[in-house]
């Protein structure tokens, strides 16, 4: 088998595709457009969700019939014209699919362009694909020199703010996996939404693909509706949404993980103050989003479990496919879960970094970490430090608790650990924390506060050892030894 059957040999099917048609005032084109739509070859369900924009000239009434006469098709109508960008939020609410397609409700676009875009999809090797109208498709009109110019430019910006390479970020082709689109924070209310799409999407960290497509743009007379103002607002939200609001998605602790996850140079720091306690068989308890997987991806044998489906399916396209890689779902109170994750080789080591606080019964977590550990095998655990500093974000978090020294040492040693070292980390952090959370009340971690703390990393390193506040974390390191028989 080639390495493109073996990638869609390990992939689930796609079961239900969503194509999601905003249509405002489309009567010529429209029953063309949705036959097409039913008859493009697809290896999977299909949901068509029509979403009429208070249109005025027989689009509604001809889409109420054909509803009623197709079951795949659900017909969503707004009370007023609100726009293309809140009536592709309307569809993607009540879409059902597991990924989704938006399709514009003229012809510009081929529906049996589909199975091109979906190619990436069974490949297994992207979140989102785009059709791309200046990649070389099966054939494109020529036509509307200043568009391409404006879509080129517009294209470019999107590229510098998000760190993409894309051709084509305004084409109305982009097929997106429905978990991470249901979670998008979209606000765009017209045009502007292709490059909040974008930016979001990149936020995120989905897997963006292009492929080519055809495009047969249409003139004005025949109802074209985008125009220069578009443009304009286009640019806007491409400075709006990459500068001023930062709320991508609608889930508060992923939000604060990917913040986390920027902050490249505190994350290599407070790594190298886990790393000496590392072997080179290692479970990484409680992966998250990968923010410090990247760090030992170097060792033997890398173990990684999280209790989040999402988190555990993204870390797993990330580096699941590397050999000395594994990535599982797992319950860390469920010890039989645990075992099996590891396999029939305990593995030497294992780190928890910001974990432990989430679980009700974080003693017998600790007890199952010394379980599965090889004989001599070392924990190291990293928790939020100081009760007292417990505050929004903690809540936002889902944090049960913080940690003083003599908790977290009496805790490792009641799970069977002999603790060899147990002291504070990120004295400057710790103040930042009793400031954001206990003075301002803020509830989550912005990306500009950890700027902000990225380009003081050299004071904050230096500060550490000036004890003027007390820590963030606390690190304890317990190495396995044989529990006492009763």
């Amino acid at each position: 088998m080639n390495e493109t059957g073996m990638a869609r040999a390990e992939q689930p099917q796609i079961r239900k595709l969503s194509i999601l048609i905003p249509v405002y005032n489309e009567i010529r084109t429209l029953e063309r457009l949705l036959k097409a739509v039913l008859d493009a070859p697809l290896p999977c369900e299909r949901e068509i969700v029509v979403v009429d924009d208070k249109s005025s000239d027989g689009s509604r009434e001809f889409l109420e019939q054909f509803a009623g006469g197709n079951a795949c098709v659900r017909l969503i109508l707004h009370e007023r014209n609100r726009g293309k960008g809140q009536a592709v939020r309307s569809a993607i609410a009540n879409m059902t699919g597991d990924w989704a397609i938006i399709q514009d409700a003229d012809l510009e676009y081929d529906p049996r362009d589909y199975k091109n875009l979906l190619e990436p999809v069974l490949d297994g090797v992207a979140d989102v694909v785009l059709g791309s109208r200046f990649l070389v498709g099966r054939y494109s009109r020529a036509m509307f020199f200043w568009h391409a110019v404006a879509n080129r430019i517009l294209t470019l910006g999107v590229n510098v703010v998000s760190d993409l390479n894309l051709t084509d970020m305004e084409t109305c082709y982009k097929l997106m996996r429905g978990d991470i689109l249901k979670h998008l924070n979209l606000r765009s209310p017209g045009f502007d939404l292709e490059p909040e799409l974008v930016i979001k999407l990149a936020r995120w960290g989905a897997r963006i693909y292009e492929v080519p497509i055809s495009y047969r743009g249409r003139t004005y007379e025949e109802g074209k509706k985008i125009g220069p103002k578009d443009a304009l607002r286009a640019l806007s939200a491409t400075v709006r949404y990459s500068f001023f609001d930062a709320r991508y998605c609608d889930n508060e602790g992923f939000l604060i993980l990917q913040s986390l996850d920027r902050a490249k140079r505190f994350n290599r720091w407070l790594f190298s103050r886990l790393d000496k306690w590392l072997g080179d068989e290692v479970l990484e308890a409680g992966c998250g989003i990968g923010t410090l997987t990247k760090f030992i991806l170097n060792k033997k044998r890398v173990v990684c479990v999280d209790i989040d489906p999402m988190y555990v399916d993204r870390l797993n396209k990330s580096y699941g496919h590397l050999a000395n890689v594994s990535v599982h779902h797992c319950d860390l109170e469920d010890r039989h879960a645990l075992c099996g994750a590891v396999g029939g080789s305990p593995p030497d080591s294992l780190f928890c970094s910001n974990v432990l606080e989430h679980v009700e019964d974080d003693v017998r977590v600790l007890e199952n970490f010394h379980e599965i550990l090889a004989p001599g095998g070392r924990a190291v655990i990293l928790v939020p430090n100081n009760p007292a500093m417990y505050a929004g974000v903690d809540k936002a978090l889902g944090h049960h608790r913080r940690y003083t020294k003599e908790d977290l040492r009496s805790k490792m040693e009641q799970a069977g650990f002999r603790v060899l070292s147990c002291e504070g980390f990120n004295r400057v952090g710790g103040f930042g924390w009793h400031v954001s959370g206990k003075i301002l009340r803020k509830k989550t971690l912005s990306v500009g506060q950890m700027r902000l703390f990225e380009l003081l990393m050299p004071v904050i390193r230096l500060l550490e050892w000036v004890p003027f506040h007390c820590h963030n974390s606390l690190i304890c390191a317990g190495e396995k030894v044989a529990k006492a028989k009763d």
